[in-house]
């Protein structure tokens, strides 16, 4: 058993919140993301937040500190779009390997610096692999449904790529995120499990999905109970839903996940739904109190923030949880 299972046998854990969020404070312009060494990049660069961990190390490393200061126990690693085929907006495949490799270090080393400050409360870095902007379900032309953007097989070396460089920096359990078509998430986890017995890894893996509106389905068209019997095919720390919603509208799918699985349950909604302008106004104290309910009914094992969510929102939604028992594992589903 792993010493993140060990620690959540005992409590729950609270996942950190929004980098992107973060990252827009410092108001970082396109030189910013340059740095020395691409100031000579073909494509124009702002916006690719992943390289900042390699251009703005200090920064990254602030933000994950910010939020263990707050009370977090695992921070995700800054790699939502570090995959080849995220990568090529930028003309940067080549550099996927080396950004997650960078990235899951500094992660570590902010992790391991708090863990030694307080060894009674370990620090985790999770390794965030998120969806790519391709899916393998679905066709982008109205005018050619069979068509694909990409294949399986893409992705899996998309994927493979990514996991060798979270795994090799330091992760302690690899977060396949923001799920919006289940076939992708299959491809990373079919690439994580030939990695894992190929270089005999021990390595929990956690797996969150989306739900896009109202109708309580994926982009892809699944249930919330679908979804999480079509990601059960490999064993999971956990499973649970991201984004999308804020806590309030995300509840009454936590509470049916929570009843299919057999697994761990994760939950990092939004800090609400965006305004006009694409902020969110919700607070940290109006959070806190609707994640409260996931806590009262006993819905979760891992909580944390997804877009918009601060330091401030964290903090809170710490201070609740650690008065809360973990949400027990039926060996009945």
């Amino acid at each position: 058993m792993t010493e993140i299972e060990k620690v959540l046998a005992e409590k729950i854990l609270v996942l950190d919140g929004a980098m992107g969020t973060m990252l827009q404070a410092y108001k970082f312009e396109e030189e910013d993301f340059r740095g020395d060494r691409f100031k000579d990049h073909p494509s124009p660069l702002k916006g690719n937040n992943d390289l900042l961990s390699i251009t703005q190390p200090e920064a990254i490393k602030a933000v994950h500190r910010k939020y263990f200061e707050v009370g977090a126990d695992i921070v995700e690693t800054n790699t939502f779009s570090s995959t080849s085929i995220g990568m090529a907006d930028y003309a940067m495949e080549d550099l996927v390997y080396e950004l997650n490799v960078q990235s899951a270090r500094l992660a570590r080393e902010v992790a391991d610096e708090f863990t030694k400050a307080n060894p009674h409360k370990p620090r985790f870095v999770a390794g965030s692999i998120g969806p790519t902007n391709r899916t393998a379900s679905m066709s982008p032309d109205v005018n050619d449904p069979g068509f694909r953007a990409v294949t399986f097989d893409d992705l899996v070396e998309a994927y493979s790529e990514q996991v060798k460089g979270l795994v090799e920096g330091g992760s302690d359990v690899l977060l396949v995120e923001t799920i919006f078509d289940t076939l992708n998430a299959k491809a990373a986890l079919y690439a994580i499990d030939v990695l894992k017995e190929e270089n005999n890894w021990d390595i929990p893996v956690m797996v969150s999905g989306t739900i896009t509106d109202a109708s309580g389905r994926t982009l892809s068209g699944q249930t919330v109970e679908a979804f999480a019997v079509s990601v059960s095919h490999i064993p999971l720390l956990s499973v649970g839903f991201n984004c999308a919603l804020g806590a309030d509208q995300l509840l009454p799918y936590l509470r049916r996940l929570s009843n299919t699985t057999d697994v761990l349950v994760s939950a990092h909604p939004n800090a609400g739904l965006p305004n006009a302008f694409g902020a969110y106004d919700q607070t940290p104290e109006e959070m806190r109190d609707l994640i409260k309910k996931y806590l009262d009914e006993s819905l979760v094992n891992i909580i944390g923030g997804c877009c918009g969510s601060t330091p401030e929102h964290i903090q809170l939604i710490a201070e609740v949880a650690q008065d809360y028992t973990p949400r027990k594992v039926s060996t009945t589903v």
